[in-house]
């Protein structure tokens, strides 16, 4: 057998193990595990994992593919934290998941790319261009994915943030508390800021004020105008007309996502001259050619 048949067997022989391990009659828990959780004394303690199986497999790999993942990525210039993306977009995954899900779609991007270049017997430096770029492309198209979608929560929230603003404004002006106004914003809204503003109420309630919530979510979100829109709702105690301030506040922020709107509708106007101009170009460049190529041949004729 060679070495290639021998590394196959091996993998099939894991693979097939831990697909069985999730299996009922294959992995069947021991009973001291089965009667753990109802044992005086072991809430939220859950069973052991077994040598071979799932669990203790992703305990193993979890910390390599999350060390590995995170400098490859900031190999690439990616600097921001992986964590901090996807609470940030509220991804039921924690950076550990991710890292481990990653891992492995680029172990099996690996392992395709390794079998396509021994079935077409491609020369040594095209496998080897091929079994290192398709991970690495595999990589960085799942890094890219979520890169994309903190940056779309990013922009959702911004385009949402006036009309939250104006609607604390309303209500802190007729007589409610920060606190109930966030309360009843969170609660009636159904877009991306009421969905933060539910994390900060469960944050309040575990013993944060509202400032300091509010704080944590705007450093999470990483916006410049929620950053300033926190820091109106800061002077709650200090200030009497709150509910002016923040209409203020959010007339402003209007005023800049309109212009963001402004100057993406200007890109968008000289992105459509581009295909204009090079089916322009070429025609051009052609009729300028052939009377040149004419001369030319009638110059070196002579």
């Amino acid at each position: 057998m060679t070495q290639l048949e021998v590394f196959s067997s091996l993998m099939f022989i894991v693979g097939l193990t831990l697909l069985l391990s999730l299996v009922r009659w294959f992995g069947r828990e021991p009973v001291v595990d089965r009667i753990r959780p109802y044992a005086p004394g072991s809430y939220g303690t859950g069973a052991r994992q077994g040598i071979l199986s799932v669990g203790s497999f992703r305990d193993v790999i979890a910390p390599l593919a999350s060390g590995l993942g995170a400098s490859v990525a900031k190999g690439f210039g990616i600097s921001e934290d992986l964590d901090r993306k996807l609470r940030r977009i509220q991804s039921p995954l924690d950076a550990s998941q991710f890292r481990t899900r990653q891992l492995g779609w680029v172990t099996t991007a690996l392992t395709l790319s390794v079998f396509v270049s021994i079935a077409l017997r491609f020369g040594a430096t095209l496998a080897l261009v091929v079994s290192l770029g398709v991970p690495l492309l595999t990589f960085l198209i799942m890094e890219q994915r979520i890169v994309a979608a903190s940056e779309a929560h990013q922009e959702r929230l911004f385009h949402e943030l006036p009309v939250v603003a104006e609607q604390l404004g309303m209500l802190l002006a007729a007589g409610y508390s920060l606190g109930a106004a966030l309360h009843r914003v969170s609660a009636r809204g159904s877009g991306v800021v009421s969905s933060h503003l539910q994390t900060v109420m469960s944050r309040t309630r575990q013993g944060l004020s509202e400032t300091q919530a509010l704080a944590e979510w705007a450093e999470l979100a990483d916006v410049p105008a929620l950053d300033r829109l926190v820091s109106v709702l800061a002077l709650n105690h200090e200030a009497s007309d709150l509910g002016s301030l923040i209409s203020e506040e959010a007339r402003a922020i209007r005023r800049e996502a309109h212009r963001q709107l402004i100057e993406s509708i200007e890109r968008k106007d000289q992105q459509v001259w581009i295909p204009v101009a090079i089916a322009a170009l070429i025609p051009g460049t052609i009729l300028i050619a052939i009377p040149f190529i004419q001369a030319m041949r009638t110059f070196s004729s002579t």
